[in-house]
């Protein structure tokens, strides 16, 4: 049973990170805390999300869907050649968009659960990591979602499948960690200007373009170069050769990637507790 000073929260003058271990331990306390509460807010805003929809669920396809089309209907009609491999291409290209709507899932979510719980922020004092873990359980929940479509895929092109496929869920672990660190670095600036998130779709679109999600990965010109450096393009290539039977040919960089994405994830968390007060005041709180 709790005694009443387990409750009591003490608020200090003193900057936070003048007490680094204290506020890594004030972190990690409210995301244990914030548990129950973020499945609720899961709950709520996955029943809210396809309430008035026709189509439903079938949203969480279309978005990928639609992307991968296009390219299929070009490769289809010799607009543009794709060598895959040996993959067939409308396959490649689905599976790469399926990954890459995670990715950007991942990116919008800090942003969007932060503007979704603005009211609530203001008025009610709850540890504010909840908000965060709720937005990345539902863009868990849709990658499963999508994760019918792509066995889908496997199975209607009879695509074969090795040991390698163990490593996909350690791939589909690094593609959200990238995403949700890079979500939480913009965060902040996403509470104070709403142009943040109406710029995520417009951005992602563009980038896409610059990672091997559509075409196999290059290494000479300018798309090598951009493929190279481009962060997202190790962890989409894994999770994708995973699943096909291929050899897994980038697997330092990903690990790199991963491990930069962790420690970018750390200091995003930190960065959102700070800005936290801050925000708040602007908005009303």
């Amino acid at each position: 049973m709790k005694s009443p000073q387990d409750s009591i929260r003490v608020y200090s003058p003193e900057p936070l990170l003048g007490h680094p271990l204290v506020l890594v331990r004030s972190i990690a306390r409210d995301l244990l805390a914030a548990r129950e509460l973020a499945w609720r807010l899961f709950v709520r805003d996955l029943s809210a999300q396809y309430r008035q929809t026709f189509l439903g669920y079938i949203w969480v396809f279309l978005p990928p869907l639609a992307a991968s089309l296009t390219f299929i209907f070009l490769n289809s009609q010799g607009i543009v050649r794709i060598d895959t491999g040996g993959i067939p291409y409308p396959a490649f290209a689905m599976m790469g968009t399926l990954l890459w709507q995670v990715f950007v899932d991942a990116v919008a979510s800090p942003a969007q659960s932060l503007t979704s719980a603005k009211a609530m922020l203001a008025k009610i004092n709850f540890p504010r990591e909840a908000v965060l873990m709720g937005g990345l359980a539902m863009v868990g929940f849709n990658f499963l979602v999508r994760l019918l479509l792509v066995v889908g895929v496997l199975w209607w092109w009879r695509i074969p499948v090795d040991s390698g496929v163990l490593m996909f869920p350690l791939a589909m672990a690094a593609l959200l960690a990238c995403g949700f660190a890079i979500g939480l670095a913009i965060t902040p600036l996403a509470g104070l200007y709403g142009d943040v998130i109406r710029a995520i779709p417009i951005v992602a679109q563009f980038w896409m373009l610059l990672t091997p999600v559509v075409y196999p990965a290059r290494t000479e010109g300018l798309a090598g170069a951009l493929a190279v450096w481009n962060p997202v393009s190790p962890l989409i290539i894994t999770a994708r050769e995973s699943l096909t039977a291929q050899p897994l040919s980038q697997l330092q960089p990903f690990f790199l990637v991963f491990g930069l994405s962790l420690l970018l994830g750390f200091f995003g968390l930190v960065g959102f507790r700070l800005a936290m007060p801050h925000l708040i005041a602007r908005m009303g709180g």
